[in-house]
This record gives C-alpha cells, structure tokens and sequence, in this order.
C-alpha cells in the first residue's frame, strides 16, 4: 500500500482538510443539503492534488513530459524548440523533471493569470523557470499559471541534481507548462496529443 503521502501531495491537504470540517459538522447535525457540497469538494481537492506513480523510461537520450496535459503549441525558432502543455483542473499538476542533471537556474517572475492557453502566456504570466542541465543537453522548463492558479510550488532549489521523472514541484489549478529544447531535439508528440508526466517522451536528441 502507498504512504499517504504519495497518494496525495502534502499541498493538499489544508485543503481537504478545510472542506471536511464543515462537511462534519454539518453531517452531524444532519443538515444534509450542506453536508453533500463540502463533501464533494473535498473529494475534488484529494483527486486534484493526487500524486501517481509513472513510469520513467530509461531509454537514453530521451526528454520526457513535464506535466500531464494536453499539447497545445510545438515551435522552432532560433531560440530552440518550444513545447507547451496545457493542464486543465482534471489533470495532474505535478511537475517532473523532463531530464536528469542539475538545476543551474532558477528565476520566478509575478506577473497576470491570463489564460493559460494563450501563447503570450508565457511572456506576461506568474511563471517559474528552471534550467537543467547536463553533460549533453540544456533544458528550460517553466511553470506558468493560469487564469485560475493560485500558486507556483517549486520544491528544489539551485545547484540540486534531479533524476530524469522526478518530481520537482506543482501549480495549483489551471496551468501550463512549457518546455525549450536543443536545435537537435526531434519532437516525438504532437498538437492536441494527451500525454503524461514522467512517462511520454517529448522528444529525442538527435546526434549533433
């Protein structure tokens, strides 16, 4: 059996927590017709904050997804090759590191709650960004909020080393997630694709 902890996020709980209460007491005192909606949306709050075990390739020279979600853009510029992922409420929100290396940067800018769809999201949005990298590849992978997130949580810091899969944190409702790859990256997904964190592989690098 899973510990608590790994069925659901520890930023889940208040939450939970703060919707059983109320549904206790209510229940308690049998006023049913109050009872009924706190308990569901405690039941919401433990499905959002969810936390699955995934299965990580381990094929190598792989990037993996960073975020459950849809796809929603595929770019090459001379910047690199951008991939954004779209998380509705109904996805998992935790974020995974989409290589193994070190965190070499790490630069949170406040900014709007526009929708998280929209491409210029990524430029006036609250956002965090992480730079990993290692002896092969750099990767920037940023957490973007969206019209109805609350908060960015980022449970590493600069200088930790990450496994490729591993969680490194979670936005907190809506949200998008973008992904800036080498010229050499070989996109394996495409738009509207449904993919999973941890688990779809992005992309492939492509001898340089």
């Amino acid at each position: 059996m899973l510990p608590l902890e790994r069925l659901m996020v520890r930023e889940g709980w208040p939450y939970v927590i703060a919707s059983l209460i109320p549904a206790s007491i209510f229940a308690f005192t049998q006023y049913w017709f109050a009872a009924v909606p706190f308990t569901a949306i405690a039941l919401f709050m433990a499905y959002f904050f969810r936390d699955p075990e995934r299965i990580i390739p381990a094929v190598p020279g792989v990037i993996v997804a960073p975020a459950d979600g849809r796809i929603t853009r595929i770019e090459s510029d001379s910047n690199g090759k951008l991939v954004s992922i779209f998380l509705s409420p109904l996805d998992v929100h935790i974020n995974r590191a989409p290589i193994s290396g070190t965190i070499t940067d790490i630069q949170y800018t406040s900014g709007k709650k526009i929708p998280a769809t929209r491409n210029e999201a990524s430029l006036v949005n609250e956002r965090n960004t992480l730079t990993i990298e290692n002896g092969e590849v750099k990767i920037v992978c940023t957490q973007i909020a969206g019209i109805l997130a609350r908060r960015i949580v980022c449970w590493k810091k600069k200088g930790d080393q990450v496994a490729r899969g591993e969680r490194f944190g979670m936005i907190k409702f809506s949200s998008r997630t973008d992904l800036l790859l080498p010229q050499n990256a070989e996109f394996l997904v495409e738009l509207d694709q449904k993919i999973k964190g941890g688990e779809t592989i992005i992309a492939r690098l492509e001898s340089k």
